[in-house]
């Protein structure tokens, strides 16, 4: 259920908007859900109209969209969109980690280290939205050294496209989170070992990749997981 936090700030559509969409990302409201305005409305205590506001801007970003006859519901998942994202992302991620990894001191290396502990006790009761935040904030600490300010500014579009795509790909493939916590350790391994670029920029791929390839076979297989038990 929406919840309206009367100390946000901003107006009451750019709460709404910011309601919907958490629910839209965290995967409460599942691709095809139909948007009810009166409903929605009611639940955050506002009026119809900052409602289909906030609707209208989800729409604009692609988050929503209009079927005939049955009004706003939450757009689905592009695949083939969330594909070149990421392939993208693992070429102009992987450079910026080589890069700033001669510029990450010994608090930075431990501030990862700190936020990749959080990932895995997060593995207990796991929470995907929160391990993909987490993740985010892994990985930040490793490129936001970059001194390449064009090849940092592809790598934070393409974090802002994957969450406009709403992808937490780990509530798909949960088992991936494990191994993923598992490589982190590794690449601070290498970069605190001074590791030469190259040995970076190629792990930081592959770490990259491998997430993408679980994500397509699950994708591309999801009855073998049902069959399997696995979640």
């Amino acid at each position: 259920m929406l919840t309206n936090d009367e100390t946000a700030p901003g107006s009451k559509s750019e709460r709404a908007y910011t309601a919907i969409k958490a629910q839209i990302i965290r995967g409460t409201y599942t691709p095809g859900y139909r948007l009810v305005l009166a409903k929605i409305a009611g639940e955050l205590g506002f009026s119809v109209v900052p409602v289909r506001e906030a609707i209208r801007r989800l729409e604009a970003e692609g988050l929503v969209s209009f079927e005939r006859n049955v009004g706003a519901t939450v757009a689905g998942i592009d695949p083939t969109e969330y594909l070149y994202t990421m392939q993208t992302l693992s070429i102009i991620e992987g450079a910026a980690t080589a890069l700033s990894a001669p510029l990450i001191d010994a608090v930075e290396i431990a501030r990862a280290r700190a936020v990749n502990e959080e990932m895995r006790q997060c593995l207990e009761n796991f929470d995907p939205v929160r391990f993909t935040a987490l993740n985010q904030e892994f990985h930040g600490i490793l490129f936001e050294h970059c001194p390449n300010p064009h090849i940092l500014d592809l790598v934070r579009r393409g974090w802002i496209r994957l969450a406009t795509l709403r992808s937490s790909t780990f509530r798909f493939v949960p088992e991936r989170a494990q191994e993923s916590v598992q490589e982190h350790s590794a690449l601070l391994q290498l970069i605190e070992s001074s590791a030469d670029a190259d040995t970076i920029e190629r792990f930081a791929r592959r770490h990259r990749s491998t997430t993408l390839d679980a994500y397509l076979a699950q994708a591309t297989h999801p009855a073998t997981e049902q069959q399997s038990g696995k979640p």
